[in-house]
């Protein structure tokens, strides 16, 4: 009971027709050629497989209504299972499933004698490959029938890894269920236990734990110049590890944001969400914000799997970045006279688990003397990297302004490191900070909102934390590069 091969091909009116997808599977192809010797039809390439099909559907040459290898009355015609001639030999049977301009084929395997042809009935084979290709039907097209290209698109990109899981090795498990989601509800048997999804390999047995991380992290460009607008972004996920016993436990995960707090957008679930508002997916940084986007809370109710998992993505446009920097630079003959100055915004808990500044410099002879304070945290001093480490900690002052400044003499006579961009005073600050129990959104998962549907009453388990990513401070008396003008993210 398994599958030669595997088609989605589109046949859009006005282009021409295509292969979206298509899946072979050798070890099954090795035993088909065992199983026929010299009656051996091999698997078609995938390049003449689109004309086959669409000749046999009576898709192709509207003038020519007959077609004799299709049409004559002594070819029995018994749809969905087809013969396909392929050099002058006969493959069958080919299964098709059409649902607007998608067509869906398999050949599966038979394992009997070719001739004389066994009754379709028979072959435990052809019933598995039409239920594969009617749960592939409903997960590409959905309730609707039409998706749109985008979402084919994605779901067609998901198959590879959906395929792994209810047909490894070209041998049908399990089918996939509607709407584009790996299968999250099976039906009661009549002993009234429910089925394990080929999708998910056991069941957690155990003490229940349910733990759900929230972790968003900020990208900032800071120039330092009133002729050049600073850029600053923000992305979140949320990871979920549910330990719950059952075959299908029921799991919510709601998000809420506070009176003020800026919508979520450009929201990403993983298949294993059951429902979900239009609305929250719709809602896209790329639009203009009139202030109608939706803004929770954000319910997303799903079956997890065993696993580890991202549940979603989202973006959010905030005010300002958690930590405005000033960075200046002066050379004078070999040595550079170097300020900055760090403000932790007031909206942002001082409570770090760690914050760094590092100051690279390069192309350079190494460093000599360092001449530098700070008044607050710590200088490290990596002379063989030209690297000054300032470690501010867990907080700042209270005034919630850090500086450094002071002199840095290059008198050394090895050339340090070099980096084609830096050249000149170019040059920058890299922070690197988390902070625990912060978002800048103020999106948060509150443990009493998880809801389980299982035998066992869980351990809830909620985090959320800041950190930060590609966030850089540039020299304001030098150049600093740019890709994206004066649109701020």
């Amino acid at each position: 009971m398994s599958i030669r091969a595997l088609w989605v091909v589109s046949h859009e009116k006005g282009e021409s027709v295509k292969v979206r997808f298509s899946r072979r599977f050798p070890t099954v192809e090795f035993r088909a050629k065992s199983l026929a010797g010299a009656q051996y039809v091999s698997v078609p390439e995938d390049r003449v497989v689109p004309q086959l099909l669409l000749t046999e559907l009576g898709l192709v040459d509207a003038d020519k209504p007959y077609v004799d290898a299709r049409d004559d009355c002594a070819r029995p015609h018994r749809s969905p299972a087809v013969e396909l001639c392929v050099n002058g030999r006969t493959l069958w049977p080919v299964l098709i499933v059409t649902q607007g301009a998608l067509i869906l084929a398999c050949l599966p395997l038979v394992e009997a004698a070719p001739e004389p042809r066994p009754p379709l009935p028979s072959l435990a084979s052809v019933s598995q490959g039409l239920a594969l290709l009617s749960g592939l039907q409903d997960f590409l097209c959905g309730p609707g029938g039409k998706p749109e290209p985008d979402v084919l698109a994605s779901r067609l990109a998901t198959l590879p890894s959906l395929l792994l899981q209810v047909c490894p090795l070209g041998r049908p498990l399990d089918t996939p269920s509607p709407a584009g989601s790996v299968p999250v509800a099976v039906s009661p048997s009549p002993g009234g236990a429910q089925k394990q999804p080929a999708w998910k390999a056991g069941v957690h047995r155990g003490r229940a734990v349910v733990s759900v991380a929230l972790t968003e992290k900020v990208r900032s460009m800071q120039y330092g110049k009133s002729s050049r607008q600073d850029l600053w972004d923000v992305f979140g996920m949320v990871m979920c590890k549910c330990e719950v016993e059952g075959v299908l436990p029921n799991v919510t995960v709601t998000l809420t944001l506070p009176p003020n707090g800026s919508p979520l957008l450009d929201i990403l679930v993983h298949p294993c969400v059951t429902s979900l508002d239009a609305s929250i997916l719709t809602a896209c940084s790329v639009d203009e914000n009139d202030g109608s986007a939706f803004s929770g809370p954000y319910k997303f109710p799903f079956s997890p799997p065993l696993e580890l998992f991202r549940l979603c993505s989202y973006t959010s446009q905030v005010p300002v970045p958690p930590i405005l920097g000033s960075y200046q630079l002066k050379a004078e003959e070999n040595h550079l006279k170097i300020n900055v100055v760090l403000k932790l915004h007031e909206s942002v808990k001082n409570s770090f688990e760690y914050c760094e500044a590092h100051l690279p410099f390069f192309n350079k002879n190494l460093m000599g003397s360092v001449e530098v304070k700070v008044s607050s945290g710590q200088l490290e001093v990596s002379k063989e990297k030209n690297l000054l480490v300032w470690v501010l900690g867990q907080k700042f002052p209270k005034a919630r302004e850090a500086t450094l400044e002071g002199t840095i003499h290059f008198s050394g006579t090895v050339a340090g490191p070099t980096d084609p961009l830096c050249t000149g005073l170019t040059a920058y600050i890299k922070l690197y900070f988390r902070v625990p129990d912060l978002t800048l959104s103020g999106c948060c998962v509150d443990q009493h909102s998880v809801q389980v549907y299982s035998s066992a009453k869980p351990r809830i388990v909620t985090t959320r934390e800041l950190v930060s990513s590609e966030y850089y401070i540039w020299n304001s008396t030098g150049d600093a590069p740019v890709s994206s003008g004066h649109t701020a993210l």
